[in-house]
């Protein structure tokens, strides 16, 4: 990944607000989170500032989700970040940034979601966002399509994890992956996906869902891709448990699809879990926990 050589502060923050939302610039301001691709500031109690700062297509993700998300926000039974205004590009930051409202909660990849009501919670969560989007609905570019265009990152992965160690058996991981592409493409409608359900992207109260964050890579396809969250968020035992709270009920071909894109989003988090426990640029190290947790319920 690589960032931005903006740097933003809490001075660049209030400034922005107070140039293009001055109604709102009496708020104390303070950071709230560095993601991946976004850096997130509180503005007072009950909002947020979201700025980009890695170098890429998040600058269209930011006005994609202040675009689109408000439209489905009224159907969804758990709390997300509501967009409220959209920064424009300016000298003082050049590029589209975005206040929504805050939700409170512990990422999941800090404090693992523990309590068993919280397959249905998801369950209800995805059976609500998975609807037919228009046909103007943003591509998912490698996400939410066919299993077989990610086989050469898969197998990169593959060899990667296993050389560092964080792999011991490659082949039982290959074996998952090659059900999933050998089982049947989606045909049905494109359908609304979060498209990056992961631990750090979730929130938790007392080891229940409480929120979804970090909708930038919202877009519609295969909602397998969605489902394979159940394999990275819950606790063992309970993929069965939401599949069973899920409608439409997910065919066995959906369900090996989504085990197959859980085993390489596991390898995706082991990676970067690695690189944040032996320093290398961009590393998350708390993304490894719950990837090893995953990858153990994938090869069970």
């Amino acid at each position: 990944m690589t960032h931005s050589t903006i740097e933003i502060t809490a001075e660049l923050v209030h400034e922005l607000v107070r140039e293009q939302h001055p109604d709102l610039a009496g708020r104390p301001v303070r950071l709230g989170a560095r993601g991946w691709a976004n850096q997130l500031w509180r503005l007072g109690d009950d909002l947020a500032v979201r700025l980009p700062w890695a170098i890429g297509d998040v600058d269209r993700q930011i006005v994609d989700e202040y675009s689109w998300l408000p439209t489905l926000v009224p159907t969804l039974p758990m709390a997300v970040p509501v967009p409220q205004r959209l920064g424009e590009p300016s000298a003082r930051f050049p590029r589209p940034w975005m206040i929504t409202t805050w939700v409170p909660g512990t990422p999941a990849d800090r404090e693992p979601v523990t309590r068993s009501d919280a397959a249905g919670s998801l369950a209800a969560f995805l059976t609500a966002l998975h609807q037919p989007a228009p046909d103007r609905a943003p591509e998912g570019q490698d996400r939410g399509g066919p299993l077989a265009d990610r086989a050469d990152g898969f197998e990169n992965g593959v060899r990667l994890a296993f050389e560092r160690g964080l792999i011991d058996d490659p082949d039982a991981v290959r074996a998952v992956w090659r059900d999933a592409v050998s089982a049947p493409a989606w045909s049905g409608p494109r359908l609304w996906l979060h498209a990056d359900l992961h631990p750090a992207n979730v929130l938790t109260d007392g080891g229940s869902l409480c929120g979804i964050v970090d909708f930038g890579d919202m877009c519609a396809g295969d909602p397998a891709y969605d489902l394979s969250a159940a394999w990275l968020l819950l606790p063992d035992g309970s993929v069965d448990d939401f599949y069973a709270g899920y409608r439409p009920a997910a065919d066995a071909a959906t369900r090996r699809r989504a085990r197959g894109w859980a085993m390489a989003r596991v390898l995706s988090g082991l990676l970067i879990g690695d690189n944040g426990v032996h320093g290398r640029p961009g590393g998350k190290a708390t993304w490894a926990p719950p990837a090893r947790a995953a990858l153990r319920r994938l090869l069970a």
